[in-house]
């Protein structure tokens, strides 16, 4: 029996030789004797390399602000050139949590402006109850909501952040009317993230829109025009969000990070473009050994392996000797549904003649996708879930340490023996 290993997107000749060898000794535990094959393809099909590792088309980036010019901006190196915008990586923050400032502020409470007397009921609980009566939105804020594709997202954020345990306890914590003025822009601050997250893709909200909206919901809750999270919890707020913010992480190394992922991007591009060069090349590899084969893809190993099984089949010659077809972390059935494979359109059922298939995957892959339920009722595909313990990105590559993949690869390969 004769196995071919096809490796997915990224690929370079250093690790396919490291993958290689591992899927040879996983094999090789459980079918002892069985040939190893694998074509290397990532530097004649895969995405060129870039000059440098850098991309000429990634604009330059920008001059950082000093601490002159924003307190908030960490002194950068000597030389150093940094893009720092302390408003989008707060906001970047708050999307990914609208909670996370009130949270911080439920935990170590607003700066002391100012402590009403002993016993006294917060001042802050009067805000949340602000929030929880308000009226219906006026004029004003209907439009800006309407304008800006958040009138749905609005109401359903609204019942979640004056619901929010956090939101409570932070109101609690603002005892004085100081403080409870920076719980006020707090929680608008938090409304509005927890709309334009819950909108997602719908909303079309510009950052001038959205500081509109920011100030009509901090006076609708008695804040200060300008309120934000008040300087206690902003300073701890606003370094975690420097750190943390994603804008300024993808600004920050966005020529290294092109440059970095052109093999991994790229390859999947390339092979949308020019697919037909790389199923050549495996056809050639398949049809050189006619014996029992089965056929290994991983990634977009997989989607290659797949659209040139279901050409060969499509068009009445289904390549020799094929016995199986294994998929690892694969898009081929996502691909499949939207429409994005070269060899069948979607809702079209497999070809006569198309391998048995086996499609591993892991629920922590974002990269791997669900066969049978796409090809429902054909007998010939099955999924097999297995779990690494990983997270995305890791637990994509971490297949081949996997016992139980060569194990259930066996047990393939020996029922239809």
């Amino acid at each position: 029996m004769r196995f071919l290993f096809v490796h997915g997107t990224g690929v370079r000749h250093e690790r396919h030789e490291v993958l290689t060898g591992r899927i040879r000794e996983g094999i090789g535990k459980v079918l002892p004797g069985a040939a190893v094959d694998s074509p290397y393809w990532g530097d004649r099909f895969g995405a060129l390399a870039l000059p440098d590792g850098r991309a000429r088309s990634v604009p330059a980036r920008r001059r950082p602000r000093t601490p002159a010019e924003d307190p908030r901006t960490p002194a950068a190196a000597p030389g150093a050139d940094v893009p720092c915008d302390p408003v989008a990586d707060e906001w970047g923050l708050l999307l990914v949590d609208p909670l996370c400032a009130l949270r911080l502020a439920a935990e170590t409470g607003w700066e002391d402006t100012g402590y009403g007397p002993p016993g006294a009921r917060a001042a802050g609980l009067g805000v949340l109850e602000l929030l929880r009566e308000l009226p219906p939105p006026g004029e004003e804020l209907v439009a800006l909501l309407d304008d800006t594709g958040l009138s749905v997202a609005y109401p359903l954020a609204l019942a979640w952040i004056s619901e929010a345990p956090e939101t409570a306890r932070a109101a609690r914590r603002a005892e004085g009317s100081g403080a409870a003025r920076e719980f006020a822009g707090a929680l608008a601050r938090a409304l509005v993230a927890a709309t334009l997250a819950e909108a997602g893709e719908e909303a079309e909200c510009s950052g001038a829109e959205r500081d509109q909206l920011l100030l009509l919901l901090t006076a609708l809750l008695g804040g200060e025009a300008r309120a934000g999270a008040g300087r206690k919890v902003a300073g701890v707020f606003g370094g975690i969000a420097m750190r943390l913010g994603g804008q300024r992480a993808l600004g920050m190394s966005r020529g290294r990070l092109t440059g970095s992922s052109s093999p991994f991007l790229g390859d999947i591009l390339r092979y949308q473009a020019r697919g037909h060069e790389l199923r050549a090349h495996l056809r050639e590899e398949i049809a050189a050994h006619p014996g029992p084969t089965v056929l290994i893809g991983h990634s977009l190993g997989g989607i290659a392996l797949f659209d040139l099984l279901a050409e060969a089949a499509a068009e009445g010659a289904p390549l020799p000797g094929v016995r199986l077809l294994v998929t690892v972390g694969s898009q081929a059935p996502y691909l499949h549904e939207i429409g994005a494979l070269a060899s069948l359109a979607p809702g079209q059922p497999l070809p006569a003649g198309f391998p048995e298939w086996l499609n591993f995957f892991d629920r922590q892959d974002l990269l791997a996708y669900l066969a049978e339920p796409v090809f429902p009722g054909d007998a010939r595909v099955r999924d097999h879930e297995l779990s690494s313990g990983q997270p995305f990105l890791p637990c994509h590559s971490a297949y081949w340490k996997l016992p139980a993949l060569y194990e259930r690869l066996a047990a393939a390969v020996t029922d239809g023996e």
